[in-house]
């Protein structure tokens, strides 16, 4: 019973470490995701509407990797807490079984977080395709001010020499 205790204490703590690595993993991406919303506003040269609409987004999607970084770190302290508990437990296969579902309990949060990091990722990229939208619309109703504005001038040169000649 004790090599089998033994045992399972192994296992447990070696699916504590894989636990861990894809928690540091997902703090990772959730830095990087911050890194790249900050890239992205000091590259972005939008007009001051566009400027706060993309802040706003980007402020939304700093608050939601600032909860899952908040979550990374309380996942890592369960994660310690168990790995604690497991070395204290090996006479009692009961808490071999709790520990267990609080490691799937884990994985499966982590799972979560993960898939919240990928939806963020999305609506990141959403965003920088947003970004280049408004920017090609914003060129493109330069254009036509400046083609109005010719045209305009065009119509005043035409009515001064209608004008004269009348």
């Amino acid at each position: 019973d004790r090599d089998t205790d033994k045992k399972r204490i192994e296992e447990l703590l070696e699916e504590n470490m894989v636990l861990e690595i894809a928690q540091k993993q997902s703090m990772n991406e959730s830095a990087h995701l911050g890194w790249e919303l900050e890239q992205l506003s000091k590259t972005t040269d939008l007009a001051d509407s566009e400027k706060s609409f993309v802040f706003e987004l980007n402020e939304c999607a700093s608050s939601r990797i600032l909860k899952l970084e908040k979550d990374n770190q309380s996942l890592q302290n369960t994660i310690q807490e168990l790995r604690d508990a497991s070395l204290t437990s090996r006479e009692s296969s009961l808490k071999f079984v709790e520990l267990e579902k609080e490691n799937q309990q884990l994985s499966k949060k982590i799972e979560k977080l993960q898939n919240q990091i990928e939806k963020e990722k999305q609506s990141n990229q959403d965003l920088e395709t947003l970004s280049e939208d408004l920017i090609k619309d914003k060129e493109q109703l330069q254009v036509v001010v400046e083609t109005l504005k010719a045209d305009k001038d065009r119509q005043i040169k035409d009515l001064k020499q209608e004008n004269d000649h009348l």
